[in-house]
């Protein structure tokens, strides 16, 4: 039987030795454990695992910064979330960024297996607690957004920033939400602002309030 490498990131010792008790007992996989980010994308460059079960909020990197390097290095290796985040915001962006399982810490023990098992299929997973949130952006790709606003030139994560600064979020308040940096999520308003021909100190805020009903 050909073993199945798995790297496992969790500051929280509890819970990572939860998810180890668990999946050992699977003879075939091999779990490599991790404390932070930083540890954790080692080890997956290292041994490029074909899954890696990762916290978003862990210390040196979050699970948000690890995932965007793994893409972006090409790494062959599914990310898994494990979160206590079960707002809109943070789900869109780790679909955005090709995540393939979002499990609610809440029922990492009784879901863990069945994510593992999707996951090396191919597939995704996603907690069943979180399939209004999958189901409202799965509605929301499949509406034509209005020609006349330009929303429909923003990437998902555009619109996520977009929704934020609706609602007042600052834009270390949005990095922190996003578990993205500052100047990425300038970047993203920048790019906002250049799609949708907004200029002036307050334009963006301006027009992301009048459309808050529509993001």
């Amino acid at each position: 039987m050909k073993e199945i490498k798995i790297v496992i990131a969790d500051d929280h010792a509890l819970i990572r030795r939860g998810l180890v008790t668990v999946l050992s007992a699977h003879n075939d996989l091999n779990i490599i454990e991790t404390v932070n980010g930083e540890e954790a994308l080692k080890q997956i460059r290292e041994h490029e695992p074909p899954i890696a079960i990762l916290d978003v909020e862990m210390p040196k990197m979050t699970g948000f910064e690890v995932a965007r390097k793994v893409e972006k290095e090409g790494l062959n290796t599914s990310i898994v979330f494990l979160t206590m985040l079960n707002d809109e915001s943070a789900f869109n962006t780790a679909m955005d960024i090709g995540i393939r399982g979002y499990v609610l810490k809440e029922n990492t023990v009784n879901e863990i297996e069945d994510c593992v098992r999707r996951v090396l299929e191919g597939k995704y997973y996603i907690s069943p607690d979180l399939s209004d949130l999958l189901m409202k952006r799965n509605s929301k790709a499949a509406s034509p957004s209005s020609d006349k606003d330009g929303l429909h030139q923003l990437t998902p994560s555009e619109s996520t920033i977009l929704k934020l600064i609706s609602q007042m979020k600052t834009s270390k308040e949005i990095a922190k939400s996003l578990g993205i940096s500052i100047k990425t999520v300038q970047n993203h308003r920048n790019n906002i602002c250049k799609k949708l021909d907004l200029s002036g100190t307050h334009a963006l805020l301006k027009f992301a309030m009048e459309k808050a009903d529509h993001l």
